[in-house]
C-alpha cells in the first residue's frame, strides 16, 4: 500500500470516526476535574472553603462587585467560628484573599456543569452516540451534579461549630471527585477505536482493578490527613514519632476512632496504604515480567510503576517540608493521574479481550 493509500485511509477512519468529538470532550472534562482538584486543593491548604457562608447556585456566579458587597460578605463570615477563633484579625482586604480561592472553585464547578451538559445535547441532537451511550453519560452528569452537592454538605459542617470542614465529609467530596475523574478516563478510554496487542487474562483485570480500589482508598486517607491536619506533624520518614510503629495508635475510645480522628493513626494508615500500594505494584510487575513482558497493552505497567514511584517520593518530599501547598497540590493531583492511568490499563485491557 503506497503512503498516499496510507493517507486516504487515515482520512477515511477520521471521518467516518463519529465518537472522536465525544472522546475529546470527556477526555477535556477529566482534565477540567484535575484542575478543580488543584484549585480545591490550595482551597484548603489556605483554609478559604469556608469563607463564603451561603450556596447560592445561580447568583453566586457574581461576585461581590462593591465596598457594601464586600462589607456584607465579611460580616456573614464574621459569624462562624473559623473567624471567631483563628482569623479574627482580619480586614475585608484580608478576607478578598480566601474568598478569592473558594469563589473561583465554585465557579470552576458550575462551569464544569455548563461545559458537560452543553455538548451532551449537541452531541445527542447530532446522533454521535446511541441511546445505550447517553444513559451512562447522563449517569456522569448527574454525578457531578452530586459531587457540587457533596461540596456544599462539606462546607455546611464548618459553619456552626467546627473551625474548618468535617474530615468525614472532605473524604467523601474528594472520593467522589476520584470516581468521578475515573469515569471520565475510562468511558473515553474504552471508546476508542483500533486494534490492541497482547495477550490479556481475567487475572490481569482484576490485579489491575484491586491497584485502582486501593489508589481510591488511598486518596480518602489523604483525605482526612488533609481534613485533621495530619501532615503537619510527625514530619520525620521512614521512622513516625522515632519509631516504625508508633505508640498512641489506639488511645481513642471507642477503637474505631482512631482510624478517622487521631491524627497520629490517620498519617500512619496514609503511609501503610503507599507501602501496600507499592509491593502490590512490584508484584504485577514481577508477574507480567516472568510471563510475557511489557509488550503491547502491557506497557501501562512500567508507566504505572514510576508514577507510583513519583508519588512516594512526592508523598515524603511534602511530608518532611510540613506540606508546602506546591508540593501538596502536586502531591494530591498525581494521586488522580495514577487513578486515571491505572483505569485507561483496565479500559485498555478490556478491549484487547473483545
Amino acid at each position: 500500500m503506497t503512503s498516499v493509500q496510507n493517507a486516504a485511509l487515515s482520512e477515511t477512519t477520521i471521518a467516518s470516526d463519529r465518537l472522536r468529538p465525544v472522546r475529546i470532550w470527556l477526555y477535556a472534562m477529566a482534565g477540567f476535574v484535575l484542575l478543580m482538584v488543584v484549585v480545591g486543593g490550595i482551597t484548603r491548604l489556605t483554609e478559604s472553603g469556608l469563607s463564603i457562608t451561603s450556596w447560592k447556585p445561580i447568583s453566586g456566579t457574581i461576585p461581590p462587585l462593591s465596598d457594601a458587597d464586600w462589607q456584607a460578605e465579611f460580616e456573614a463570615y464574621k459569624q462562624i467560628p473559623q473567624y471567631e477563633v483563628n482569623n479574627s484579625w482580619m480586614t475585608v482586604d484580608d478576607f478578598k484573599v480566601i474568598f478569592f480561592w473558594e469563589y473561583l472553585h465554585r465557579l470552576l464547578g458550575r462551569l464544569l456543569g455548563v461545559l458537560f451538559a452543553v455538548p451532551f445535547l449537541v452531541f445527542l441532537v447530532q446522533k454521535r452516540f446511541t441511546a445505550q451511550l447517553a444513559w451512562p453519560l447522563f449517569g456522569l452528569f448527574v454525578l457531578g451534579g452530586f459531587q457540587g452537592a457533596l461540596g456544599w454538605w462539606m462546607v455546611s459542617s464548618g459553619l456552626t461549630e467546627l473551625t474548618s470542614v468535617s474530615q468525614y465529609r472532605l473524604a467523601a467530596h474528594l472520593t467522589a471527585a476520584s470516581l468521578l475523574f475515573i469515569a471520565l478516563v475510562y468511558v473515553p478510554r474504552s471508546l476508542e477505536p483500533g486494534r490492541i496487542t497482547g495477550r490479556v487474562a481475567s487475572r490481569n483485570i482484576w490485579w489491575a482493578m484491586v491497584l485502582l480500589l486501593l489508589i481510591v482508598l488511598q486518596i480518602g486517607a489523604g483525605a482526612f490527613v488533609a481534613g485533621l491536619d495530619a501532615g503537619l506533624g510527625y514530619n520525620t520518614w521512614p521512622l513516625m514519632d522515632g519509631a516504625i510503629i508508633p505508640n498512641g495508635l489506639g488511645v481513642m475510645q471507642p477503637a474505631w476512632r482512631n482510624l478517622f480522628e487521631n491524627a497520629l493513626t490517620v498519617q500512619f494508615i496514609h503511609r501503610c496504604i503507599a507501602y501496600v500500594i507499592v509491593a502490590y505494584l512490584a508484584v504485577m510487575l514481577w508477574r507480567q515480567y516472568r510471563s510475557e513482558g511489557f509488550a503491547g497493552v502491557h506497557g501501562w505497567l512500567p508507566r504505572l510503576g514510576l508514577l507510583v514511584l513519583l508519588q512516594v517520593g512526592l508523598g515524603v518530599a511534602t511530608l518532611l517540608h510540613a506540606v508546602p501547598i506546591s508540593l501538596a497540590v502536586g502531591h494530591q493531583a498525581l494521586a488522580f493521574m495514577l487513578a486515571g492511568a491505572t483505569v485507561a490499563y483496565i479500559a485498555d485491557m478490556r478491549r484487547a479481550g473483545r
